[in-house]
């Protein structure tokens, strides 16, 4: 069972199951632990959700609207992801995780979508605990990505799925090797990949809420599938 390294964030259960329910064993894991032991140990990352990455690490000044993540965690994190993909684990990042990917490859992200992103939908939707997935809007993948694939059914690559939404910061320019894979109706960057890595893959939104009804299922399954060695 490939062990699957899970990055600390204030809900843990729902990214744990998901794995779990995958063929996976999740580790989580915070600054406490090394990267380089990460690599060691782990078969793959899961990059998780939370507060805004400084935007000091792609270059900019802060937004009013910046909501900082637990201390220390955007350094650990962007650390963890370098060395992960150096070492070419599988790495599966989802919503901050993302945007915690793209940057450690070079990329920036939009601070604030309402304020910088003119007639964009809504893509911060105050859910309640017990609705984690209420779909906010459509996503369009694109055709032959590991992305399209995963979702697809018969064999054949998925055009669109609904997903739910839970950010206010999306993907500006892209970082080094990444693609983007989907996009929102409005244009916002939705799912990345780099196509040099034997798995690399970010999403925007949560696709663990759904790990009750499977939804997104195929998603963890194609990544601990690649983590298994």
């Amino acid at each position: 069972m490939p062990i699957i390294a899970i990055a600390r964030c204030s809900k843990l259960p729902d990214y744990e199951e998901s794995v779990r329910r995958a063929g996976g064993e999740p580790w989580v894991v915070d600054r406490a632990t090394d990267p380089d032991d990460v690599v060691r140990r782990a078969d793959g990352l899961l990059l998780t959700g939370g507060g805004d990455v400084d935007p000091s690490f792609y270059g900019q000044p802060k937004d009013p609207t910046f909501s900082a993540a637990e201390e220390g965690r955007d350094a650990y994190e962007l650390a963890l992801v370098r060395r992960t993909l150096e070492a070419d684990r599988p790495v599966l990042a989802i919503c901050r995780g993302v945007q915690v990917l793209n940057v450690a490859r070079g990329g920036t992200l939009i601070q604030d979508i309402v304020s910088q992103v003119p007639g964009a939908l809504r893509h911060k939707l105050e859910q309640p605990p017990n609705e984690p997935c209420a779909l906010a809007h459509e996503v369009w993948m694109e055709n032959e990505s590991v992305l399209a694939g995963l979702m697809g059914e018969g064999g054949g690559d998925a055009e669109s799925c609904q997903v739910n939404s839970r950010h206010h910061q999306a993907l500006g320019t892209l970082g080094e090797g990444l693609l983007a894979v989907a996009t929102a109706p409005d244009g916002i960057i939705e799912a990345v990949e780099d196509p040099t890595r034997r798995f690399c893959l970010g999403v925007q939104w949560h696709p663990e809420n759904f790990y009750r009804t499977g939804e997104f299922r195929a998603l963890f399954e194609g990544f601990v599938k690649a983590a298994t060695r």
